[in-house]
Parts: C-alpha cells; sequence; structure tokens
C-alpha cells in the first residue's frame, strides 16, 4: 500500500508541477499581451504639438483615421490610406486602385461637412487654408498650402515627420533616388545637355507655359531628369511658375523639346497647325503630347511615374 502511495506520489508530483509552469506561462502571454495593448492604446492616445500656417495645433502622434484632400500621394508612398478623399482624387489616374473602397467627401477645395463628419477622422489634410475654420471644428486640421512644398523630398520628409513615419520615408526616397538616377543616366546618354525643354498647356482658347512646381511634367523634368528651360525666360518662368502665352510670342518660350498637355490635340494636330507646326519642336518630333488626366498632379508616387513615362520617350528619341 504504501509503495503505490509513493508512486502515485511520484506521478502526481512532476504533473503538477508541469500544470503551474503552464499556468505561469500563459498569465506571462496574458500579460505580455496585455502590455502590448496597453502600450499601443497609449500610443494611440499620445499627442503632439506641431506648427502649421494656423499657428501651433495638437494631433495625435499616431492618426488612425485621416481625411485628406490634399497629399494622398505622398500618405501612399508612406503605406497610410486615408479614410476620406475628394471624388476627383478617388479617380486620379496614379493611385485609383490604392483608394478602392475610401469615402467620397465632395467636391475637391470644397468638401462636404457632413461627409466629412460623418466619418469620425482624428486628423484633416487640406492645401486649402479658406476651409480651416469649418474643418478644423471637426478635427485637428493641417494646412499645407499649394507650393509650399518644393519637390517630392521636401514631401515625403514633412509627412514622415508629422506622421510618425520618418523611417518608411527615407526607404522610399531612397527607392526614388535610385529610379530617378537610373532614368536621367539614360536621358543624358542619348539627349546633349545643352537642349531646352518647355512644359506647356495647351486648352481650345488658351496656351499656358509653366515652371518646376505646377505639375504638368515640371517636377519630372526640370527637378528630376535635370532640364533646363529656354534661357531667355528660364528665370522669369522659374519665378512665376507659369504664363500665359499670346501668339506673338509662343516662339519665344518653345524649346527644343515641348512637353504638352492636351485633352484636344495629338502631335499630328500640332504638326498641321500653320502656327505649331513651324516650331522647331514640332518639325523635329521633339513634341511629347499627354492628356491632363496623367500630367496636372505633382505628389512624389505621380513623378516617378512620370519620370518612367517621359524616360521611356526620350530614350526613344533621336537626338
Amino acid at each position: 500500500m504504501r509503495l503505490a502511495q509513493y508512486q502515485r506520489k511520484k506521478f502526481i508530483m512532476p504533473l503538477f508541477l508541469i500544470i503551474m509552469l503552464v499556468l505561469a506561462a500563459c498569465g506571462e502571454t496574458k500579460s505580455t499581451a496585455n502590455s502590448a495593448a496597453n502600450e499601443e492604446t497609449q500610443q494611440t492616445n499620445m499627442t503632439k504639438t506641431i506648427t502649421t500656417v494656423n499657428g501651433e495645433i495638437t494631433i495625435p502622434v499616431q492618426p488612425k483615421r485621416i481625411v485628406a484632400e490634399e497629399y494622398i500621394g505622398s500618405l501612399i508612398a508612406l503605406d497610410i490610406i486615408p479614410v476620406g478623399a475628394p471624388g476627383l482624387t478617388l479617380k486620379n489616374y496614379y493611385f485609383k486602385d490604392a483608394l478602392t473602397g475610401i469615402s467620397d467627401i465632395g467636391d475637391y477645395g470644397a468638401p462636404s461637412t457632413e461627409s466629412v463628419l460623418a466619418l469620425s477622422p482624428d486628423l484633416i489634410i487640406t492645401g486649402n487654408g479658406d476651409n480651416y475654420e469649418t474643418l478644423s471644428k471637426i478635427a485637428p486640421t493641417v494646412v499645407v498650402p499649394y507650393g509650399e512644398l518644393k519637390n517630392a523630398h521636401e514631401e515625403l520628409t514633412y509627412f514622415g515627420q508629422l506622421l510618425g513615419k520618418e523611417k518608411e520615408a527615407e526607404a522610399w526616397l531612397d527607392h526614388y533616388d535610385q529610379k530617378v538616377a537610373d532614368a536621367k543616366a539614360k536621358v543624358d546618354a542619348v539627349i546633349e545637355e545643352g537642349l531646352s525643354f518647355s512644359i506647356m498647356e495647351y486648352t481650345d482658347k488658351e496656351t499656358y507655359v509653366y515652371g518646376d512646381n505646377f505639375g504638368r511634367g515640371g517636377q519630372p523634368i526640370y527637378q528630376a531628369l535635370g532640364r533646363k528651360p529656354p534661357a531667355n525666360i528660364a528665370e522669369e518662368i522659374m519665378e512665376k511658375q507659369w504664363a500665359k502665352l499670346s501668339e506673338e510670342v509662343l516662339a519665344n518660350y518653345a524649346g527644343d523639346y515641348i512637353i504638352m498637355t492636351s485633352n484636344s490635340r495629338t502631335v499630328e494636330d500640332f504638326k498641321a497647325d500653320p502656327l505649331w507646326g513651324t516650331l522647331p519642336a514640332v518639325k523635329n518630333d521633339r513634341l511629347y503630347v499627354w492628356p491632363e488626366e496623367r500630367s496636372w498632379y505633382y505628389d512624389p508616387t505621380a513623378v516617378l511615374a512620370q519620370v518612367e513615362e517621359l524616360t521611356t520617350w526620350l530614350t526613344n528619341q533621336k537626338n
């Protein structure tokens, strides 16, 4: 009898120890999970104060529900998808697929207050200060005026710091710089350095010329690929960024290459035109025509895609 009791004790004691160890491990795992959850909650609830054009404002350190009227291309580059954006932006050629299912907040520049409010945002990002008073009553609102951020590096760096995504911004910009360097090397190998480029837009009523920070191809051509406008108008156009052209001065603004935005005309149409057909860029097949849905955008995501598109065309040109 004593032997049986002894054997039972030998079996029960190790089993008891195993059970205690399992329970302790479960408790530790639960404690670790709770600690991680508490840390995440604390980070979510943390705020910071930033300086904007509207003074100092307090925003979440890790916003979870962003409504973005502008700068969505930068958010996407940082792997941030907003909960709401203007309907026009949701159709953006370069990132419409990434925004599938995102709520439409109404017109670009004049979003619906009701639509924004319904999304319960914890941060609003816009380039339009006109709506600040209304939007800031819904959630902390950061206004970054158009043109304040001059290039992809400034834009990604700013939003990386704003949203706690510094490492993601640095990684994306490293990728961007490598892609741009590769593209520039290809273009430089086939296009003489001294040949000038003009960034233009043709509508049924007007013709415009642009600088390096107004879309239409200025960012990829002037900033990324390092090309220059005609020397006689370079200072003017880089300072003013845009100008409306009359027929009398058109030739003065036309470079050796023209990157043209037009929804209504093709290269052949320009060649057949009595005025445009006399310009060297048009006669020498150095005219590139693309629609506004591809040329208007200037965010880092769009610019990188535009660099690749224009590089493909330029490297197939005969210098």
